[in-house]
């Protein structure tokens, strides 16, 4: 890819509507609404979770998206040139910087996630997983496959292996470029990805204890609703949606000038939260169904505990963990190809290095950095900071304190400092796109997103 974009297209654009809606849907559909949303949902109380959730993406979530795409194309740069651009010789470059940052700090920990994925798929295909689990009891079996969890993620080699796999893949498409690379992956991966869902979400639907787990889900217990769960809903917000992250502005600085950044921000958001609630709908029915107890379940190792179990005791279940485990292999590919997108552009723009160069400067680095989170777990665990391990520590800080505030700075700039005329017209496609919904949207952009994320921040530090 050239160092500058060119307006008129190439490999500096995403060529297909299709490809812009894929590509950007990819960038908010992976681990966070496939591994991370479960966990969320279940351990801040399920219909109370989802209702704040819903809430937050369609008073906060679309908004904000709203406000990173626009500054994004009128850009046209990383997401530190972008604010360069329109608010030359200030420092709402710091913000840019401050996304820059989350983005790679995320990419950290989500390469040892995406490496445990890949593990998981390998050995449900050799059959591994499941080696000794027959005529088990439940509690037998549930105690074996956290073990194996915990004793797989404390070693110091298979993980380092599955996540340096996980790293060449996604060396491989990021320097292939934007339309050859990022655009022909998600038009793959994303439809795949929606096939695997629906087959699940069809299964779960049929099992016993289906109404019993839909109920958990979608019927909110109001007792549970307090600032913790709002702080932590609004976190998963900007994690499925990749707010704050510097992917949004990165990725529309590729969009072509006639794409309407208003449908295609509701596209994607519903596709986004759709594809949060198959998840739930098929993690919930299927835990109430063979009788796990919900509030024994491990959080963020959901998916590679709980479900195993399950699987083990479906007819055919080693396939229907192998599709599960490809469905999980694919949102993250997705994930770790969007994310690591942000840095390698922003190291194209602000030092002008060629494709090639730029990723592999900012990509061999995560060997080291990626390796620190996984041995995390395991011969590094006693290396805390503020209390956290590596992996920790960045997973929290960056869902609940830089996301938000790389998002806050976003509103904030385009409600109130950007040039005049920039948001209307990257809204409107300069009055071409009906503009019946702008002065609702800014509106939302000028008061209520930011008031609420700082409202929420200040709780967060308050808790």
């Amino acid at each position: 890819m050239a160092n500058t974009p060119a307006s008129g297209g190439g490999d500096t654009q995403f060529k297909t509507k299709l490809g812009v809606v894929a590509a950007t849907l990819g960038s908010a559909v992976g681990l966070g609404s496939i591994w991370r949303f479960p966990a969320e949902a279940q351990q801040n109380g399920g219909g109370a979770f989802l209702l704040m959730y819903l809430i937050c993406v369609l008073l906060l979530g679309i908004p904000v998206m709203l406000s990173e795409l626009a500054l994004g194309r009128a850009g046209r740069s990383d997401s530190v040139g972008s604010y360069l651009k329109l608010a030359p010789k200030t420092r709402w470059w710091i913000a840019g910087g401050l996304g820059v940052l989350s983005s790679y700090m995320i990419i950290s920990f989500y390469m040892v996630v995406a490496g445990w994925t890949f593990e998981y798929l390998w050995d449900s295909i050799t059959g591994a997983l499941y080696a000794g689990t027959s005529g088990e009891s439940l509690a037998a079996m549930e105690n074996t496959f956290h073990h194996r969890m915990e004793h797989y993620i404390s070693s110091d080699v298979n993980p380092l292996v599955s996540t340096y796999i996980v790293i060449g893949l996604n060396i491989l498409v990021l320097m292939m470029g934007v339309q050859k690379g990022i655009e022909r992956a998600s038009n793959i991966m994303m439809p795949l990805l929606f096939v695997l869902l629906l087959v699940f979400c069809g299964y779960s639907l049929t099992m016993p204890g289906a109404a019993d787990g839909l109920a958990f889900f979608f019927k909110p217990d109001f007792s549970k609703l307090d600032w913790s769960v709002a702080a932590n809903a609004l976190g998963q917000t900007f994690f499925s949606l990749s707010l704050g992250t510097g992917i949004l502005i990165t990725y529309a600085s590729y969009y072509p000038k006639g794409t309407n950044l208003v449908s295609t921000s509701v596209t994607v958001s519903l596709l986004t939260t759709v594809v949060a609630i198959m998840m739930g709908v098929i993690i919930f029915p299927t835990v109430f169904s063979f009788g796990l107890d919900l509030n024994q379940l491990r959080g963020t190792t959901l998916v590679f505990v709980t479900l195993p179990e399950v699987f083990a005791q479906m007819p055919g279940g080693q396939w229907w963990s192998i599709l599960f485990f490809v469905l999980l292999l694919v949102a993250a590919l997705t994930s770790t190809i969007s994310i690591s997108e942000v840095s390698i552009l922003f190291v194209q723009k602000r030092f002008k290095k060629s494709r090639l160069a730029a990723t592999l400067i900012m990509m061999c680095p995560l060997f080291v950095i990626s390796a620190l989170c996984s041995l995390s777990f395991g011969s590094l665990s006693d290396i805390k900071i503020f209390g956290l391990t590596i992996f920790n520590f960045l997973d929290t800080f960056t869902t609940n304190w830089i996301l938000p505030l790389c998002a806050l700075c976003g509103v904030v700039f385009m409600g109130w400092f950007a040039p005049r005329g920039v948001l209307r017209g990257e809204l409107t496609n300069d009055g071409s796109v009906a503009t019946r919904l702008y002065p609702a949207i800014r509106f939302i952009i000028r008061y209520i997103a930011p008031i609420l994320i700082a409202v929420i921040l200040v709780s967060s530090v308050w808790k």
